[in-house]
């Protein structure tokens, strides 16, 4: 009796609190983290090139190394899309693990923004075998490439015309990942991709709920002229992303308008990923040479630090 007059005293309150507009408490509940935080697989690329790492054992050295789940890249288990048994050995390994697959990486598979459209669909029919590996592997998305082989220039007509492709080329890719539930977003990833009003524009305009964009900090560098880098500022270019963002990958590097890299201000950029109401993975993508798995811990206790401030 008394245990349940104690939990009658303090539903009322609550309920007292709800009807007056008074400070609500939560009894037994820790506040939510803002963000979450992944690690991308392309962080260890050296190591895995060198075969100084396995792509099977990726996850569980992310586990050992603070973070629970993982972003993989197509180039590390190129043939194994359609692989069933090497496929559900990453699902046990992680399953037991209780590690989170985020979404797989695409490259190397053509070019989704081709102007011939034999060869975009022949981009679009590469993809499918990923999209249906990351529904296998319960990620939620597909990062691909905004890549035209209209090459960048500073024309603005070159850069309608691909941008008109890639919106074309992504829409028939979201058609065949609609009924599988998997997005697909670009990367700003060099080129006309790295203009964030362009790849915004595009992926509106390819009219599909389903296609959306991954924000990366430090991939704002779009070319260069006669040697001299050409950027995009990358605050302002996540800013743009941001409302059709499905997930961030952060490097520790930025860019401004002028072609000048600068150390990433870690708290300024995740107070733009946040003001978007984007609570998602932050998803990891740097590792130095020779202390790749150092500067990652670094990192991710910089982000922890972040998700109790914020």
């Amino acid at each position: 009796m008394t245990n349940r007059r104690n939990f009658l005293k303090t539903t009322g309150l609550a309920t007292a609190a709800l009807g007056l507009g008074l400070p609500q408490f939560s009894f037994g509940l820790t506040k939510a983290e803002p963000f979450k935080i992944s690690l991308a697989e392309w962080s260890v690329n050296r190591l895995l090139f060198s075969k100084q790492l396995d792509h099977l054992d990726f996850a569980l050295e992310a586990k050992k190394h603070g973070i629970n789940a993982v972003e993989y890249v197509n180039q590390f288990f190129m043939d194994k899309a359609q692989d069933m048994t090497y496929l559900r050995e990453m699902n046990t390994r992680c399953q037991n693990e209780g590690i989170t697959q985020v979404l797989i990486m695409v490259d190397r598979e053509g070019m989704l923004g081709a102007r011939s459209d034999a060869d975009r669909m022949k981009a679009v029919d590469n993809h499918k075998k990923w999209i249906e590996a990351a529904k296998f592997l319960g990620c939620h998305t597909v990062r691909v490439n905004g890549y035209s082989d209209i090459a960048w220039s500073q024309n603005p007509a070159d850069a309608a015309e691909a941008s008109k492709l890639v919106s074309d080329g992504i829409r028939k890719l979201c058609e065949f990942a609609e009924p599988h539930g998997i997005r697909i977003v670009i990367e700003n990833h060099g080129g006309f991709s790295s203009n964030g009003k362009w790849l915004a524009e595009t992926i509106r305009n390819a009219k599909h709920p389903l296609a959306g964009t991954l924000p990366d900090f430090g991939n704002f560098r779009i070319g260069a002229i006669e040697g001299k880098p050409v950027s995009y500022d990358s605050y302002r270019g996540v800013d743009e992303l941001m409302p059709l963002a499905t997930g961030v990958s952060l490097k520790p590097k930025v860019w401004d308008d002028a072609g000048k890299e600068s150390d990433l201000d870690y708290e300024r950029m995740m107070k733009i990923v946040l003001s978007h109401n984007y609570h998602g993975y932050v998803g990891i993508e740097h590792g130095e040479r020779e202390r790749e798995w150092e500067s990652i811990v670094e990192i991710r206790q910089t982000l922890e630090k972040l998700q109790k401030s914020l």
